[in-house]
């Protein structure tokens, strides 16, 4: 029994735990982990249920002990990462698959070529490791930690094999050059997220600061729940610096220039003396904007945010409307106005969040209901992946909205990369909107609102 609990395959998803946990602020001493180690090796990884109570038998005694365990055991066994190491202790072939130094191209290219995403996932992990992925610290780093993770991955042959098949120049080479081309990219974003979840995980953040900074360009749909009031109160800071600016650039254009004429006539009792000055008026009308949410499972995070960025900046938006759909449409501007905005949120995501999206019919239904409403004044921000299920996009309406409002800002959560691909319809919502940009961290929110704030004038 002791050999089976020292064995790094049974051990690692351990060990791993432990340094996840300490991190999250909970106290474990050598023997708590020795104990924990025993008492794994006699339940293992099956049953997840029973893992969470055993472990936290051992390692949590105190009412807030035990809350930090649940943060931290959630937080880590929820993640890729814990399936591929049990798969890899389990099953001697993923982690033979997973081996980053069996041929290295060699075995990373077929795996790309059939789309093995459970042999991907596993050589992904397995090389995570062999990167040392666990010591990232800073958000500096995630670019130098996914090539490392790639290289060690076998991509450098996986290049050398598209460059080679590009000079063939045959049909059937340049054919599976793009296909290796167009998984490589769907790769790379793959291992990004999971550097991106590894510093969530072990990074521990020597001050606020930096852990405020870590959020704000974490992607949304990557935070964790312990972290979502302290995004809450980054939405509310942001949102108020950008009305403060918002409002001082507006105070000096309404500033405007001297009004000669004026200032004379006003000044007639002094002999003409400018004592009084009077400036021309240029009027600054805030911008009126209507925004619809894709509150279906794939965007309901962003959307979250985004209702609440867009709330916080009352003082500097005029009318805003709010629309939330998946399968159907339905304006939620009055639960919005008369609750406080995350209380209003939930209400949202109960009457018609989590759905399965229909862009088309959405889009009909705000036709129906609210096209009147839209004028050459109006800004109109559409947030969505664009993944229709295959039902009919509509790009029709789209373009008649495009006509009708001042602009249309589409927001889209997912990666470039994957726009149009599958079920994505927005490459064919693109040519109607005035600014299409990806949108899936408070740093892309803020930068989205800032455009809005700026160019209301």
């Amino acid at each position: 029994m002791p050999g089976r609990v020292d064995a790094p395959t049974a051990s690692e998803p351990l060990r791993r735990f432990l340094q996840v946990a300490r991190g999250a602020g909970l106290r474990v001493s050598a023997a708590e982990g020795i104990d924990a180690a025993r008492a794994l090796d006699v339940i293992g990884y099956g049953d997840r249920a029973a893992l969470k109570d055993t472990l936290g038998l051992v390692l949590a005694k105190t009412p807030d002990e035990k809350a930090l365990y649940h943060e931290a055991f959630e937080l880590y066994f929820k993640h890729e990462a814990f399936s591929a190491a049990i798969d890899e202790s389990d099953d001697g072939a993923a982690a033979g698959a997973a081996d980053p130094g069996q041929g290295s191209g060699n075995a990373l290219s077929p795996l790309l070529t059939e789309d093995n995403r459970a042999g991907l996932a596993a050589a992904m992990e397995a090389a995570a490791r062999e990167s040392g992925v666990e010591n990232i610290r800073f958000f500096t780093q995630k670019n130098l930690y996914t090539r490392r993770i790639l290289m060690a991955m076998g991509l450098r042959a996986v290049e050398d094999e598209i460059e080679a098949l590009r000079r063939d120049e045959t049909p059937q080479g340049m054919e599976r050059a793009g296909l290796l081309e167009s998984r490589v990219a769907r790769l790379r974003e793959a291992v990004r997220d999971l550097v991106e979840r590894n510093m969530l995980l072990f990074a521990k953040g020597e001050n606020e600061q930096y852990r405020e900074e870590l959020l704000k360009s974490a992607r949304l749909s990557n935070i964790e729940r312990r972290d979502m009031e302290r995004m809450r109160v980054l939405v509310r800071q942001m949102a108020k610096k950008l009305a403060a600016r918002y409002a001082k650039t507006r105070r000096r254009r309404l500033r405007g220039q001297l009004d000669v004429r004026r200032t004379l006539r006003k000044n007639m009792g002094w002999g003409g003396i400018p004592f009084v000055t009077v400036w021309k008026q240029k009027r600054i009308e805030k911008p009126r904007v209507m925004v619809l949410c894709d509150v279906s499972g794939s965007v309901a995070a962003m959307s979250q945010f985004l209702l609440m960025f867009l709330y916080a900046l009352n003082e500097a938006l005029s009318d805003i409307r709010s629309f939330a759909y998946s399968g159907s449409l339905i304006e939620v501007s009055e639960i919005l106005e008369k609750e406080p905005v995350e209380q209003a949120i939930e209400k949202i995501m109960e009457a018609i969040g989590f759905g399965s999206s229909n862009y088309g019919n959405a889009f009909a239904d705000f036709e129906d209901g609210w096209m009147k409403l839209v004028t050459n004044k109006t800004t109109l921000i559409i947030l969505g992946d664009a993944r229709g299920n295959h039902n009919e996009p509509r790009t029709e309406i789209l373009a008649r909205l495009s006509q009708r409002s001042k602009r249309i800002i589409w927001l889209n959560p997912e990666y470039p990369t994957l726009w149009g691909t599958g079920d994505s319809d927005m490459r064919r919502y693109a040519p109607f909107c005035n600014l299409l940009m990806e949108c899936s961290t408070l740093r892309h929110l803020e930068r989205a609102i800032s455009g809005i704030l700026e160019g209301s004038s």
